[in-house]
């Protein structure tokens, strides 16, 4: 099996996430099932229903969980530096619109774009990898080319 490389925060975000599954989301919806049974019959019962899809899908987000952390690899940004890595703290301006962003590089598993969270796996992220302060990159993207020039690299 393939080493999942992810940065400490986020895999104990990933952590407190199972746990909660584990300890809140999974009694809560035995509980719901439990008491949708006693309303009878099940074949048209929608609470029962919805709860065991529910269900079904805390089970397979705690086995997506498990497998997860089972396979990662923490990598602890802060004891890395120099150019582009994984776990850099990239903040860039592109070149166009003058528009400046700062993303953190990291695991698949970790990623959210909204959070500022680059997937390691992107195009910008590939692009930045290896790339120093002052560097511009070139990345296919959607909507188009875009440019970006490496503003500040950062460890934490």
């Amino acid at each position: 099996m393939d080493k999942i490389p992810m940065t400490r925060s986020g895999y104990a975000a990933l952590e407190r996430e199972l746990g909660e599954l584990k300890s809140k989301e999974r009694p809560a919806i035995i509980r719901q099932i439990a008491e949708a049974r006693e309303h009878g019959d099940l074949s048209e019962n929608a609470e029962y229903h919805a709860a065991r899809e529910k269900q079904g899908f805390i089970e397979g987000r705690i086995k997506e969980l498990e497998s997860i952390l089972s396979r990662a690899e923490q990598i602890d940004p802060a004891k890395l530096s120099g150019s582009v890595k994984f776990g850099a703290i990239v903040h860039l301006v592109d070149e166009d619109t003058e528009e400046e962003r700062t993303y953190q590089i990291v695991g698949e598993a970790e990623a959210n774009i909204e959070s500022g969270l680059l997937n390691i796996r992107s195009p910008l992220a590939r692009a930045l990898i290896g790339k120093d302060v002052g560097d511009s990159v070139e990345v296919a993207t959607p909507g188009g080319q875009r440019s970006y020039e490496i503003l500040a690299i950062r460890y934490e």
